[in-house]
């Protein structure tokens, strides 16, 4: 939170972090933005997790309008509550295989929930959870030297029809989409795009990003790109 608006200094991998961040924002045509953060807040995601709305859905702020993100850092010029959870969890994953692997570690498995690097010889079968049944899979993917990261609208969910997926255009959550999974070479980039896919077409972001994706929509159609190292059950 920036009380008076101002500049926050950052490492290098937050001008990493910011880069994708605005990349998914244009690709999504605003629907990916940092500037959600009060949004999420207004919805009863806020510091207290409240999980009570305490105002009615409205677009967030936009980037160019308020916000300047640097290889330096990021600057505000007005207050704001930032979220990077886009992409931010992903990055984390990516921090902490390679600072095993600069340690010697030549076989590495980072698994934090979702979000997931893995660095070594040969594959893993991942399964897929439902999105509406922790206990099963919708099908399997396999994991070589690469990420795999996933994002549904059953987790972080509270009252009706609130979760933590919202459109930064209107404020409102996405209901058209309820699970996504993405394949790609580092976890921050398969993170954001997991919610991109919330927003914004496969074909899309394809012409700008390399990886592979399941997608299931709200009436159960299920989308993934081909060829798949995987399979989903019928």
């Amino acid at each position: 939170m920036a009380s008076d608006g101002g500049s926050l200094a950052l490492p290098p991998h937050g001008a990493e972090l910011g880069r994708l961040l605005r990349t998914l924002y244009e690709q999504t045509d605003g629907g990916v933005s940092p500037l959600i953060g009060d949004r999420l807040a207004d919805a009863g995601y806020d510091a207290g997790y409240s999980f009570t709305r305490s105002a009615p859905p409205s677009p967030a702020r936009r980037w160019d309008r308020m916000l300047t993100w640097t290889d330096d850092g990021v600057h505000l010029s007005e207050p704001a509550v930032l979220d990077v959870g886009a992409a931010g969890k992903g990055q984390l994953v990516d921090l902490v295989l390679e600072f095993l692997m600069a340690r010697g570690h030549q076989e590495v498995l980072v698994d934090a929930g979702g979000d997931m690097r893995r660095a070594g010889g040969g594959s893993i079968t991942v399964a897929l959870e439902h999105p509406y049944d922790p206990t099963s899979a919708v099908g399997t993917v396999q994991l070589g030297s690469g990420a795999l990261c996933a994002s549904a609208s059953n987790r972080r969910a509270w009252g009706d029809g609130l979760h933590h997926v919202l459109d930064a255009r209107t404020g409102r959550t996405v209901d058209t989409v309820v699970a996504t999974w993405v394949l790609a070479e580092d976890a921050m980039t398969a993170d954001g795009l997991c919610t991109a896919l919330f927003l914004a077409d496969p074909a899309v972001l394809a012409g700008t990003f390399a990886f592979d994706y399941v997608l299931i929509h709200s009436d159960g159609r299920a989308r993934y790109s081909t060829p798949l190292a995987g399979a989903l059950f019928t």
